[in-house]
């Protein structure tokens, strides 16, 4: 059976304007016969306006007619003309331009250095690289280790600030906890620990946003540089000012 949009609103409007059972009112909505009973009672849903299931081309008349005619008929649902395209196809591994792709390694590389409690899994995910480029850059194995030079994802466009935040803040709480654990087993003082972890984030964001402001720096130095040259508006200003007579 399709899914019953809002279905206490249709059922609402089922137990108003119809003779149906609340089993079968709670069968077609998908909810149980006794919220159907409160709902009924006023005790449930109080105050909700109810939802024409005809109107919204979720049952037609005659399905309603079938099911007060034989109380053990179950209503069967419209299923919309194109639900086979409605279904939310699975997210598959993040597309990387190809004009980006030779510029992973130098955001790997960034993401190793400045944030080194996210996994590798998480980094191929965020910019849409392999564990093994990965394991490649970590270990300078990398076919161009001598060019690769750490640039933040985000001024390289290979992924969102938000992504990158929530990627970060969700490897370093899980760290967080790994070592909160691991000082309570060698019996540490849990606020000294937590103390130097907030001093070392504070660093480490103090450190991106620096690294980020000269790679923007860099990046407009960079588009100067590409923009054509207008020779008259450069050498007009040293041309000589007509003598006066």
């Amino acid at each position: 059976m399709a899914s019953i949009l809002m279905p206490k609103a249709t059922a609402v409007w089922l137990i108003d304007n119809t003779s149906l059972s609340f089993d079968q009112i709670a069968r077609f909505c998908g909810l149980h016969a006794l919220e159907v009973k409160g709902i009924a009672d006023g005790d449930v849903a109080a105050g909700v306006r109810g939802l024409d299931p005809i109107g919204a081309g979720q049952l037609t008349r005659e399905e309603i007619e079938k099911a007060e005619a034989d109380p053990s008929y179950d209503m069967q649902a419209v299923t919309p003309k194109h639900a086979d395209k409605m279904v939310q196809k699975r997210r598959g591994p993040r597309y990387t331009p190809l004009s980006r792709r030779q510029e992973r390694p130098d955001a790997i590389a960034w993401m190793i250095r400045n944030h080194p409690e996210v996994s590798d899994a998480q980094i191929g995910k965020l910019i849409g690289t392999t564990k093994t480029t990965i394991e490649a850059v970590r270990t300078r194995t990398h076919w161009n280790s001598s060019n690769i030079k750490p640039v933040d994802p985000v001024s390289l466009a290979l992924c969102s600030q938000i992504d990158l935040d929530a990627v970060v803040a969700k490897a370093s709480a899980k760290k967080r906890k790994m070592d909160e654990k691991a000082a309570l087993e060698r019996g540490e003082d849990l606020d000294t620990l937590r103390a130097a972890a907030e001093t070392a984030a504070e660093t480490a964001a103090e450190n991106a946003a620096t690294e980020k402001a000269v790679a923007d720096e860099d990046e407009k130095m960079r588009e100067m540089a590409s923009k054509p040259v207008d020779a008259a508006s450069v050498f007009g200003a040293f041309k000589e000012k007509p003598e006066e007579a």
